[in-house]
This record gives structure tokens, C-alpha cells and sequence, in this order.
């Protein structure tokens, strides 16, 4: 009995040491050691992040990513990815995935969230000469209705989810699904609000469809590396700051307004 005790004591404190250890490890150490912030960005989701031609990004959380890596001290290196292939590029090359990322069950599951800082639901953006054909869910999922959507994020999800009688339209390339819609080759897509009162202003062809009335609920967050509390802790707390100081808000309104 004894020697079981010992045996037992022992495996207890090895178990407690592997905890302590685990609890003590954090990417944040890692980003000071080798002074770069590895962001990974779609590049294809105006206002929050676009890449342009001469392989640069701009955007809202480019200049967060930015205003992060001063914050942290270190350089940030911008990682390009696709909505399909986000999670794996994230686990394998990235140490926080921004450019307008939705919270959602199927994320966490295996990564993090910062603290959300943007409330963001879904609505429609449609031809303005058609916009009193399809304001409810109901008025959209028609058969004679073509509902087009990117594919691999949450407005892939979001079409498959809801519409049951409307033709699914899948279009590869994010920056130019808007377009179709403009030359009468789709008749409405459904998005974050933020993005269809951004592309509205980009086409004054296109009209967002009560955009203050998400169609669904939905925050956007930067996420991170599951179970890091020490990143989590830092990311929140560098946000709660950009906010209260105002800072925050100056760089989504430079896009925004």
C-alpha cells in the first residue's frame, strides 16, 4: 500500500508539473521571442481586408493588425488565406486570424476569440429597382430567386441553411460577387450588414436590405489560439484600451463614413 501511495504521489506531481507547465506556455511569449505577429487575412473582405494589386492589404483590421503589433512590440506579418481554407492556415502559420472573422460554434471548437467588438448580422443587398421584391427571408426564398454566396464562410452556411426553394448561386471570388448581382447574373446575396453597407457605397446600383435589422445575429472577433488565456488576456485588454481611448473608432470610421 505504501509503495502504491508513493507511486501515486509521485504520478500526481508529475501530472501537476505537465499542468503548470501547460499553464505557463503561451503563444504571446513566443510572438515577443521571435518579434513578429503572424495575421492571417482573406484579403477578399472590403471594408475589413483587401489585396490589392501590388500585394499589399488595406482595410479595417489591417490597420488593428497594425496598431496589435505595436501594442505587442513586434513586427506584423500579414499571412494571405481563403475562407475555405481559413482554420488550416490559422492552426498551421498564423498566430491570430483577422479581416472581419465571425464568431461562430463550428470555429471554436478548435480555436479562441478575442473579445467580440463588433455586433454584425446578417441582411441582403439586392438591385435597388428590386429591393421591395426581397425584404424578409420569405420574399428571397423563391424558385425564381438566384441567392449567391462565397464559398467556405458563414454566408455559405447561411444560404444552405435558409434558402430551400431559391437557386444557390456559388461564386469563387468574394471581390467580384457583387458585380454579378449589378450585371443581373444573380439577384441577391446575403452578408455581414457592415459589408453591404460598404458595398452599396461602392455600387450605388445596389441597395442593403434593412441592414439595421440583422437577419441573424452574429459578432466579429479576432481569433486566436484555443486555450492561451495569456494572448487572450493581452488581445482583450489592447482592445478594451483602443476603445476607451477613442482610437477604436477612428479607424473603422476612416473606412465606414
Amino acid at each position: 500500500m505504501k509503495k502504491w501511495l508513493i507511486a501515486f504521489g509521485l504520478l500526481c506531481a508529475g501530472l501537476s508539473m505537465q499542468a503548470a507547465q501547460a499553464a505557463e506556455s503561451s503563444r504571446l511569449d513566443e510572438v515577443l521571442k521571435n518579434g513578429k505577429l503572424r495575421v492571417c487575412m482573406t484579403g477578399d473582405y472590403k471594408p475589413f481586408t483587401y489585396f490589392k494589386t501590388d500585394n499589399s492589404f488595406e482595410g479595417i483590421d489591417v490597420d488593428l493588425a497594425q496598431s496589435l503589433g505595436k501594442a505587442l512590440g513586434v513586427e506584423v506579418q500579414l499571412v494571405k488565406t481563403s475562407w475555405p481554407t481559413l482554420m488550416n492556415d490559422f492552426l498551421s502559420k498564423c498566430d491570430v486570424a483577422m479581416g472581419g472573422v465571425s464568431v461562430t460554434l463550428d470555429r471554436l471548437k478548435k480555436a479562441s476569440f478575442a473579445v467580440a467588438h463588433m455586433v454584425d448580422g446578417k441582411a441582403p443587398i439586392v438591385r435597388c429597382a428590386d429591393a421591395a421584391k426581397f425584404q424578409t427571408l420569405d420574399m428571397i426564398d423563391k424558385p425564381t430567386t438566384r441567392a449567391i454566396f462565397n464559398p467556405g464562410g458563414t454566408n455559405e452556411r447561411f444560404a444552405r441553411a435558409n434558402f430551400k426553394q431559391a437557386q444557390l448561386v456559388l461564386h469563387p471570388d468574394n471581390v467580384t460577387i457583387f458585380q454579378q448581382i449589378v450585371d443581373g447574373k444573380a439577384d441577391v446575396m446575403v452578408t455581414d450588414s457592415s459589408e453591404v453597407l460598404w458595398q452599396a457605397k461602392l455600387h450605388p446600383e445596389l441597395c442593403p436590405i434593412n441592414p439595421d435589422k440583422p437577419l441573424q445575429f452574429a459578432e466579429k472577433a479576432f481569433m486566436l489560439p484555443r486555450a492561451d488565456v495569456a494572448f487572450k488576456e493581452f488581445v482583450d485588454a489592447w482592445m478594451h484600451m483602443l476603445k476607451a481611448t477613442g482610437d477604436y473608432d477612428r479607424i473603422v470610421n476612416k473606412w465606414l463614413h
